[in-house]
């Protein structure tokens, strides 16, 4: 094992592959990333979907099954997307059960054509449920205006959730009251809220990518590359306040656990930062690192954890969107832009998907 992995374990940051695919179930590259490099949990999206439905033969097999039995192309995706979640969770089990439920987890995200839509994503995160049936899942749902009460009435009825597209502070608050509301309304119904769990997708990455083109035309190059991780440690701040409330004081009392911050988008997009900048300046306990594996392999070869690189730095975090504002940098457009562009890529990759199995879906 790395020893740089073993410190960020035991900085309390849960370290999350961001990538699934068949190939790497039945050759067991998941269960060596598993003993090798701490991962404890996995997350999935239509796009790293898409890409591994294009490469290989693993899924050929159950391809020609779900065309002999004349399956049409959108239940032969979610039949093909659970049946590799459902191998995930079975490999990640003995870490779930070793945690008490904490890690060992594994994401399937919701169609995301229905990411404006409240009632369909609901249903859509039960026929999910339903279908993996695994208790180590969590139903990927976007933070988007319409996804909020979708969010709540899951957890409301026991399904554990990782609410995912999240960009900006304000939607982020809006997603903890959607949270706490949904245990709430679990505990109304007499639901164990000891086995309902969350985690909060906070995206990195391209936060930097897009505030840093505006920079390059405000010209303020020197400002380029503080955002992302400026953002994601005032998310914490705005966690804290909420592990702080009354509210979720009479949840945790009950038995509720918090819904950790993800850190997610932490594949570095400009090749002139560090491979391992939003691993490094993002370390704080309580949290998940959700890596590209490529990010991972940077990590455990060379990132520099040292200590909490988040709460020391919440001043120079508001300092630094300080700055942007003064520079000219809109953030509320930044986050609307980078909002809409994530349901556009992931609802484009879920098309390729549905292609993909169409043209494979040869008897």
């Amino acid at each position: 094992m790395s020893e740089i992995l073993n410190k960020l374990s035991g900085q309390g940051v849960a370290i999350w592959l961001d990538d699934i695919s068949r190939e790497r179930l039945r050759t067991g590259n998941l269960e060596q990333l598993i003993r090798e490099k701490n991962v404890v949990g996995v997350t999935s999206n239509p796009t790293i979907f898409a890409s591994a439905l294009s490469k290989g033969d693993a899924y050929n097999a159950q391809l020609h099954d779900l065309a002999v039995r004349g399956v049409d192309v959108g239940e032969a995706v979610r039949a093909i997307t659970a049946y590799d979640i459902r191998w995930a969770a079975d490999v990640l089990r003995p870490v779930y059960d070793a945690t008490g439920g904490v890690d060992g987890r594994v994401s399937l995200e919701v169609d995301p054509r229905l990411a404006r839509e409240s009632e369909k994503t609901v249903a859509e995160a039960r026929a999910l449920w339903w279908l993996v049936d695994r208790p180590n899942l969590f139903i990927k749902i976007p933070a988007t205006v319409e996804g909020l009460p979708a969010i709540t009435q899951a957890l409301a009825e026991g399904i554990s959730v990782n609410v995912t597209l999240i960009f900006s502070l304000e939607r982020y608050r809006a997603v903890m009251d959607a949270w706490l509301a949904g245990l709430e309304a679990a505990q109304a119904k007499g639901l164990d809220l000891s086995k309902i769990d969350s985690v909060a997708s906070f995206f990195v990455s391209r936060v930097d990518s897009e505030i840093d083109k505006r920079l390059d035309k405000l010209g303020k190059p020197e400002l380029k590359g503080q955002a992302g991780v400026a953002n994601a440690r005032l998310a914490y701040a705005a966690f804290e306040d909420v592990m702080n409330s009354e509210r979720w004081q009479l949840l945790r009392a009950a038995g509720a656990r918090p819904q950790r911050p993800l850190w997610a988008s932490t594949g570095v997009k400009n090749p002139e930062y560090s491979d391992t900048l939003y691993v490094d300046q993002l370390v704080v306990p309580g949290t998940v690192n959700t890596m590209p594996e490529k990010t991972l392999d940077a990590t455990a070869d060379h990132a520099n954890v040292s200590g909490d690189t988040v709460r020391p730095f919440y001043e120079q975090a508001w300092n630094t969107m300080a700055a942007l504002k003064e520079a000219g940098v809109d953030y509320d457009d930044v986050v609307k832009v980078l909002e809409d562009e994530g349901v556009d890529k992931f609802e484009a990759s879920w098309n390729e998907l549905l292609e993909s199995v169409s043209k494979n879906l040869v008897p």
